[in-house]
């Protein structure tokens, strides 16, 4: 089984690119707002009993996708490298699936804020992430959270030992996606 961590910041790429190494691949893709937009029908995702929920769902998906016979998962996350609760999840995932003999990568996407802002309005994402169809609140966020997070790492934070980071400010997701499987041999 594989496990692939995609974080970057907001608009990104990362579900997109996501899709696109899971066609190549034959790996599962489970973006992060799958549970934000279930959840958000019911409680927002700011509240305790969103977050309490969105955590819980994600936690059952990845239990039930580490006891499958399925070749493994791509999940995407904004990793906040600045804040520890962020650190101390993605090493409680990684190591949850690095226990049941998974074979792990990290990608981190950052592209120039322009080009972040672009994608945030493309349809495809529109479609996907409803709770995104409010442009000036989403870019009011993507912006806010810039500027309270670090959502790119600095070099040689990362130390997992299958990790690439890819600026695909100019890249295609299916470029993005290519370089991806190249590095890894997949």
């Amino acid at each position: 089984m594989k496990f692939m961590l995609i974080c970057g910041p907001q608009a990104v790429g990362k579900m997109t690119v996501g899709e696109e190494v899971a066609k190549k691949t034959g790996l599962k893709l489970f973006h992060n707002h799958m549970t934000i937009e279930l959840v958000s029908k019911f409680f927002s995702y700011g509240t305790d009993a969103g977050k309490r929920l969105v955590h819980s769902f994600r936690q059952q998906i990845f239990d039930e996708v580490i006891a499958s016979d399925l070749p493994g998962l791509i999940f995407t996350f904004v990793w906040a490298f600045d804040a520890q609760a962020d650190w101390d999840y993605v090493d409680a995932l990684i190591k949850k699936f690095e226990s049941a003999g998974a074979d792990i990568y990290v990608v981190e996407l950052q592209a120039d804020i322009e080009e972040r802002l672009r994608r945030n309005k493309t349809e495809h994402r529109l479609q996907e992430k409803p709770t995104k169809r409010n442009i000036e609140w989403s870019e009011a966020e993507l912006l806010k959270s810039m500027k309270k997070y670090r959502l790119n790492s600095l070099e040689n934070e990362v130390p997992y030992r299958n990790y690439l980071k890819i600026d695909n400010t100019y890249l295609s997701a299916e470029e993005t996606a290519e370089r991806i499987i190249r590095h890894f041999g997949m």
